[in-house]
């Protein structure tokens, strides 16, 4: 059976990221749907998710939104979106600042 995967640009670009980091290019197809997902969610409101800190290792529960209102900046101080530097930025809702996470570091979307 030939199984077929259709992805838009960015999502292929975030599978490819995550397939050359982890090793796996089914982890890398599986983990940018997932991003598509998180990054819809976050646009809608508020997303609960969990990924692996890179500074740690620990893992992290988050609450974060990139809605508008809370998000008018979409560059970092270099000038790059989060895609451009392979990381999903968020307005996290609790800690009441800004954060980011590697692609390849997404465990779960609620």
């Amino acid at each position: 059976m030939i199984q077929v995967v259709a992805m838009n640009g960015m999502t292929a670009h975030r599978a490819n990221v995550i397939a050359r980091r982890t090793g796996s290019e089914a982890m890398g197809i599986i983990k940018a749907q997932m991003i598509d997902l998180l990054k819809a969610k976050l646009q809608s409101g508020v997303a609960h998710f969990v990924y692996i800190k890179q500074s740690t290792g620990e893992v992290r529960e988050a609450w974060g939104t990139c809605a508008s209102n809370l998000m008018k900046a979409t560059q970092n101080g270099r000038g790059l979106t989060g895609d451009q530097v392979n990381t999903v930025k968020y307005f996290d809702v609790v800690a009441g600042g800004y954060r980011s996470l590697r692609f390849e570091n997404l465990v779960q979307v609620f």
